[in-house]
């Protein structure tokens, strides 16, 4: 099968540091302090787009300051403190491998920003695949999808997005694939529900025990 993952929330716990960053980014700009579930519900849009629903209507000239200062301040928080990955999150990736899965990323960070995390983790790698949303279409089009399996050749029968958010649901959704919650990130579980994921995990590791990963074409 070919699992696509989101990062932040997903694999990556580092909602505290987005949250923290905006919130520092902000404040370098002059704009009001956006407060912690505003950030949290814009997790895995394009940069521009995040800011777009944090501060409707911002200026271009602003808006191109804040995600300089975002950039600046995440890059400096993660230095600090690196988000570390969710428990059991690695072990059930290379057992994925093992089983001779195809595993991808697709992320609302910017193509520097992954490679970054993915070279601090040792992961460069390991993904087969990934695509960053300043290099095609934000959440939730489904677009970034649509190339990770045109890349890899997987059809969407085959094919399953696992996230956090809203955005990774309905973007896996509109790509005709499975898609997977996963309970403690972003967006909370009674969000994620209506979306009709095939599951809902509340540890990683759960991923291993889906019904599909016996039989790739039953859905």
């Amino acid at each position: 099968m070919f699992f696509i993952f989101d990062w932040d929330g997903t694999l990556s716990d580092s909602t505290a540091t987005i949250v923290l960053a905006m919130q520092r980014a902000a404040e370098d700009i002059g704009w009001q302090r956006p407060e912690a579930e505003v950030v949290r519900n814009i997790i895995g849009l394009g940069l521009p787009e995040a800011i777009e629903r944090i501060y409707p209507g911002i200026n271009t000239a602003s808006s191109a300051a804040l995600r300089d200062a975002y950039r600046e301040h995440y890059t400096l928080i993660d230095q600090a403190d690196p988000a570390q990955l969710y428990p059991k999150v690695l072990d059930t990736l290379h057992q994925l491998r093992q089983q001779g899965h195809i595993l991808a990323v697709a992320t609302g960070k910017s193509r520097r920003g992954l490679d970054r995390v993915l070279k601090a983790l040792e992961l460069e790698t390991f993904f087969h695949a990934s695509r960053c949303a300043d290099e095609t279409a934000s959440k939730p089009d489904p677009l970034m999808l649509d190339q990770l399996m045109a890349e890899v050749a997987m059809g969407p029968e085959v094919s399953v997005m696992i996230g956090d958010t809203e955005y990774d649901m309905e973007m896996g959704r509109r790509a005709g694939m499975d898609r997977i919650a996963v309970s403690y990130g972003a967006h909370i579980r009674d969000r994620l529900i209506p979306y009709e994921p095939a599951l809902c995990m509340d540890c990683f590791s759960q991923l291993l025990s889906w019904k599909r990963l016996a039989n790739p074409l039953e859905k």
